[in-house]
């Protein structure tokens, strides 16, 4: 299991915005197999993970030709900074009630 960690401090939100993110959600675990998708912002900071099988759907993902749109549109007007970690996760627990 792998996890794509996406942190980035925002510059401008516009009406496009939130479109967007929730289409790339619904992409990224409709057709690329995504098993969990977390987004949180707090002021202008943002962090969403992201949950894989594998490292060829990260790929797959990150080279769709509408997730490469959003990327640009991140990058020219929607954020100041970002970075994206990719992990893989060697341990796992949790508490369930």
């Amino acid at each position: 299991m792998y996890a794509v960690i996406f942190r980035a401090k925002i510059d401008c939100i516009d009406s496009s915005y939130s479109e967007m993110a929730l289409k790339m959600r619904n992409l990224a675990i409709n057709k690329y197999g995504c098993s969990e998708f977390t987004s949180v912002t707090e002021g202008k900071e943002e962090i969403s993970i992201s949950y894989w099988e594998s490292q060829e759907q990260i790929q797959a993902w990150k080279h769709d030709t509408d997730h490469r749109l959003a990327q640009e549109f991140g990058r020219s007007k929607w954020y100041k900074y970002y970075k994206v970690q990719v992990v893989k996760i060697i341990c796992e627990y949790e508490k369930n009630t």
